[in-house]
């Protein structure tokens, strides 16, 4: 059973892989915007952006997803968050969702942030 790790951060950071690929299971850390300059739309399209990068790189996609938790820090914030969501999701194959607020944040500047916990892939991970 092999085990993949796609990027790894490094110090001072926390060590951490983005994702993790143990065979046909994609597991992805809470993904955050990386121009927190752009509003809750801009951030939410990096943030599915990565996503989709990370998915492609383990070689399955969005329609394999089975959970996803969102974070958000202003309720206020949440329509246009969920349109960009809506846009983005697979129609025929959304996973189970669940959101939550955060008053408390390590980034303030980041009004989100998203966790997939998995992805089925139809077939095993090569490296």
């Amino acid at each position: 059973m092999a085990i993949s790790r796609f990027d790894k951060t490094q110090p001072p950071g926390p060590r951490m892989s983005r994702c993790v690929v143990r065979d046909n299971t994609v597991y992805l850390a809470g993904l955050t915007a990386s121009d927190a300059t752009q509003d809750i739309k801009g951030q939410t399209k990096q943030i599915l952006d990565k996503i989709d990068g990370y998915l492609a790189q383990a070689g399955t996609s969005k329609s394999n997803l089975l959970s996803a938790n969102l974070w958000i820090k202003d309720m206020a914030l949440f329509a246009d968050m969920n349109s960009v969501w809506n846009a983005w999701v697979d129609p025929e194959n959304p996973p189970a969702r669940a959101w939550s607020m955060s008053v408390t944040w390590c980034r303030p500047t980041r009004p989100r942030s998203f966790r997939f916990s998995e992805s089925i892939r139809s077939t095993p991970f090569s490296p």
